[in-house]
């Protein structure tokens, strides 16, 4: 599929604007994390940087397009995230148009203690409004999956943890998903997240009890 000169450099552009504002935030240390962009829906087409880059620098190398299998629709010596796929699923089975995948302490920290609930319990906070979810007493709960290393394995269990009505999935000790339906959205819930995360963490441990959010 013939993608539009147009279209590649707005996608780069977005995607160069993110993650640099995002990078100094500090949440993509050692050149971890990934981000895309979606360009068409049929057939699906996205941008998503590149594997191994450092996220505080700008350059056109840094993002690759690609297909529904994460396969580079052009001709290209660059590589794609290694957890393509999962940006793929995502696209597949909600309204997102941009995603955003970061490590940090918080993200991890939450997401190791509430692994074996298989779920984070989120209530009685005001930031869960930034997800677009205005209801009184509103109560969320963020899918965690195991950190698989097999990256099929791992693109496949993130695909069935999908919740079209909470935009995010937690991974082991790894870090979060997060999208929206464009960039501003996807970047303001990244940040509600974090802000939840950072917020929880400091709560359980001057309570020493992660039963305070059940």
């Amino acid at each position: 599929m013939e993608i539009y000169i147009e279209e590649k450099q707005k996608a780069i552009h977005i995607l160069n604007e993110i993650k640099v504002k995002l990078y100094h935030k500090g949440w993509f240390p050692a050149t971890s994390g990934n981000l895309s962009y979606k360009l068409h829906d049929e057939p699906l087409v996205f941008a998503v940087t590149t594997s191994g880059k450092d996220k505080g620098t700008v350059s056109n190398e840094d993002v690759i397009f690609v297909d529904k299998e994460g396969k580079a629709v052009e001709r290209t010596r660059l590589k794609p995230s290694a957890e393509t796929k999962i940006h793929s699923y995502i696209y597949q089975k909600t309204d997102a148009k941009c995603v955003i995948h970061i490590h940090t302490p918080n993200n991890n920290f939450i997401s190791s203690i509430y692994f074996e609930d298989g779920k984070v319990p989120v209530k009685d906070m005001e930031m869960i409004k930034a997800l677009d979810i205005w209801k009184e007493d509103a109560y969320i709960e963020i899918p965690i999956i195991e950190n698989y290393f097999n990256l099929e394995k791992l693109a496949e269990e993130a695909s069935k943890a999908i919740n079209s009505d909470v935009p995010a999935i937690l991974i082991k000790n790894h870090g979060i998903y997060c999208w929206g339906r464009d960039e501003f959205e996807a970047k303001r819930h990244i940040e509600a997240f974090e802000f939840i995360f950072e917020y929880m963490k400091n709560m359980i441990l001057f309570k020493r009890d992660k039963q305070i959010w059940r």
